[in-house]
């Protein structure tokens, strides 16, 4: 069986290492490919990545002349391993460790529930007894997603393996047959939201997806964006949240916009009263470009 792991790198020179070493030192796998694909980054991340592990044939890379974002570069990722063969991908945040069984893990829980999504339990990086998601839920209305379990102290709460209604893009075992169904990531939401478009797709399609305790890994939160406090945060889940649920709340979306619009007027004017100016005015342009169909890679946030 061959599973390819797929890492979008975007000036990850900090983060790159150990996560690739992490993922190496994986047992229990019978052929594993690593696939990183560069969104053109400019602090020689890549040069470093190719000259660390030139003999290493377990290793390829995808270097793309642009910045086309989380989805595309992940879908550059999933049609080179689909061309090597892959059983089954798992894209995975770069500014992240998978525990040493991870994989495995990961693929006794395939073997149990074939031909659906599985996520793992996920920590913080930076506190390895605190949980940052335990699979995901979906608000019953209007669709809102949330990270079960997110920042409590594990106790074993959390350790049955069940499904779920929304995974984490941070890391995601897809199989192949799940793809070749459902397609891949939607490339207009260039960054957020695309991982819960494609959860609730597979939801639509009957697909389930299962959250698996036993396969465990460490998340360095909010690394590759600085943090939820940032215009560009603030402009993409603006933008794509409306985008995502236009997409797949039929009837409902209406009453998701009066909640949209509560909910976004709230952060505002937080926003506003601390000073945080660049917050509401990125937020506003999400709103805009939505309402023109600007989508992808914004000019500015």
């Amino acid at each position: 069986m061959k599973l390819a792991v797929i890492l979008v790198n975007y000036n990850g020179k900090k983060y790159n290492t150990a996560c690739i070493e992490s993922i190496l030192a994986n047992v229990g796998m019978e052929e594993l490919k690593i696939v990183v694909v560069d969104n053109a980054s400019q602090d020689a991340s890549m040069r470093l990545l190719e000259e660390q592990y030139a003999k290493d044939g377990r290793l390829e890379f995808i270097r793309l002349d642009d910045n086309y974002g989380f989805s595309r570069a992940n879908n550059e990722g999933i049609s080179r391993a689909k061309a090597w063969g892959a059983d089954a991908v798992v894209l995975l945040n770069n500014d992240t460790e998978i525990a040493s069984d991870m994989l495995s893990r990961l693929w006794e829980c395939a073997g149990r529930h074939p031909g659906c999504m599985i996520a793992p339990k996920i920590y913080c990086g930076d506190d390895r007894k605190r949980i940052w998601s335990a699979g995901g839920s979906v608000s019953p209305i209007i669709k809102k997603v949330r990270h079960i379990g997110l920042d409590e102290a594990d106790e074993g709460q959390y350790d049955r393996e069940t499904e779920i209604r929304f995974a984490t893009g941070c890391c995601l075992w897809i199989p192949m047959s799940v793809i070749d169904e459902a397609g891949t990531l939607d490339e207009r939401f260039f960054l957020y939201y695309e991982d819960t478009e494609y959860s609730f797709r597979l939801c639509k399609l009957g697909i389930p997806i299962y959250y698996c305790p036993k396969a465990v890994m460490y998340h360095k939160v909010g690394a590759s964006t600085k943090g939820a406090d940032s215009p560009l945060c603030a402009y993409y889940i603006a933008r794509n949240w409306l985008l995502c649920n236009r997409l797949h709340l039929g009837g409902r979306y209406p009453l998701f916009l009066a909640y949209y619009a509560l909910n976004r007027t709230v952060c505002c004017l937080l926003w506003f009263v601390q000073g945080k100016k660049e917050l509401v005015r990125a937020t506003l342009r999400g709103v805009g470009d939505y309402r023109k169909g600007r989508f992808g890679r914004a000019e500015r946030y």
